[in-house]
């Protein structure tokens, strides 16, 4: 459960302070971790150790110590010596590595709880059960915020994630596919979004550095009770998907700021078809030419304003008026009415949300 890099790094600081040598083996005696210069073989004397009743025991000038993982041997620790002192570094050792098994055990159980939570996987007894079983308040303001990852699997990132937030113990960091790492956030009373988006953008400089490539951060709505938490999660997921096809110039997107783009989302591609043809009459605005999508762009940029956009795209307001009523006699659509350019807007979305949806099936 314990890696085997987090043991050789707690057994090489409690050499330093004992300048005992010392090694943590498995019950069939393969070396975990070691400070020892040589390479001993432990096969033998843990076979027998392992059979003994003793938690103890001093075998070829060295002293072994059982530790458990509740009654069964987890690890055995080897400490070079058979005096008094080396019999007392053992028990100190042993019980170190005893208490970091237990509060990794307890972590691994809250990340199972957690994991579960997201997902919907419990029921709304359990989860009210199992968070006081495991010491977690349900009533805690809390707010989940997901990173993109490369893989999210990829535990130099989970870990960084991990150590960065250490001192803020009542926050989970996990992962429950490939897709993003999780970080359920406790928030005081008086935090409020603008304080999750600065740990959003903590998030996202982190993720950036560790993987050499930048990354999407979203997170979804606060909410107040243990049992709400996988809404905020969907919320979350959803930003991350809706910011990727409509905002993908975002680093961070949040569930509040999505607007219209999370109503299409969610919309049948059959509907889209059928209103995509309904308004331009079988066509795609991805036939435009790519001067009347620069200019389309540009006005909606600025407002439906007619003077700032010529000045922008540096033509003649002449020009542009001229190419408004192109696309309305192409369309049936005119961008400087309201109502028009609304429907032409909408239909653009659409289209870019069909466009990712097909291409996200054909992967």
């Amino acid at each position: 459960m314990i890696s085997n890099q987090i043991l050789q790094s707690t057994i090489e600081g409690l050499k330093g302070i004992t300048r005992a040598e010392l090694a943590v083996i498995d019950v069939d005696g393969k070396v975990l971790a070691s400070t020892f210069k040589e390479t001993v073989n432990y096969h033998e004397a843990a076979a027998g150790f392992t059979q003994s009743p003793a938690d103890s025991q001093e075998i070829s000038g060295y002293q072994f110590f059982k530790v458990y993982d509740e009654l069964q041997i987890e690890y055995i620790l080897v400490v070079q010596g058979t005096n008094e002192d080396s019999y007392t570094i053992g028990k100190i050792a042993a019980f170190q590595i005893q208490n970091l098994l237990i509060a990794y055990k307890e972590r691994f159980d809250k990340d199972n709880f957690i994991k579960n939570l997201l997902l919907d996987n419990l029921l709304l007894v359990d989860i009210y059960t199992r968070s006081q079983k495991l010491h977690i308040d349900a009533e805690a303001r809390r707010i989940v915020i997901i990173a993109e990852t490369p893989s999210a699997k990829e535990v130099n990132v989970l870990e960084n994630l991990r150590t960065f937030f250490k001192a803020r113990t009542k926050d989970f960091i996990t992962a429950v596919d490939d897709k993003g790492i999780i970080i359920v956030r406790d928030l005081a009373a008086n935090e409020t979004y603008e304080d999750v988006d600065k740990a959003a953008r903590q998030v996202f400089d982190i993720v950036s550095k560790q993987t050499g490539r930048t990354c999407h951060v979203s997170y979804g709505t606060i909410v107040g009770e243990i049992r709400e938490v996988s809404r905020s999660y969907k919320e979350a997921k959803m930003a991350l998907d809706v910011g990727r096809i409509f905002f993908d110039e975002r680093d961070i997107i949040a569930y509040s700021s999505l607007g219209i783009g999370r109503l299409i989302y969610q919309l049948p591609i059959p509907l889209c078809k059928m209103f995509i043809e309904e308004i331009f009459d079988g066509k795609s605005p991805e036939d435009f030419d790519e001067e009347t999508l620069m200019t389309i762009n540009k006005f909606f940029e600025n407002s439906l304003n007619v003077s700032e956009t010529s000045r922008q795209l540096y033509i003649h307001r002449n020009t542009l008026v001229y190419r408004l009523d192109k696309l309305q006699k192409s369309t049936g659509l005119d961008l400087r009415v309201f109502e028009d350019a609304i429907t032409f807007k909408i239909a653009l979305m659409v289209v870019k949300y069909m466009r990712y949806m097909e291409n996200a099936d054909m992967i």
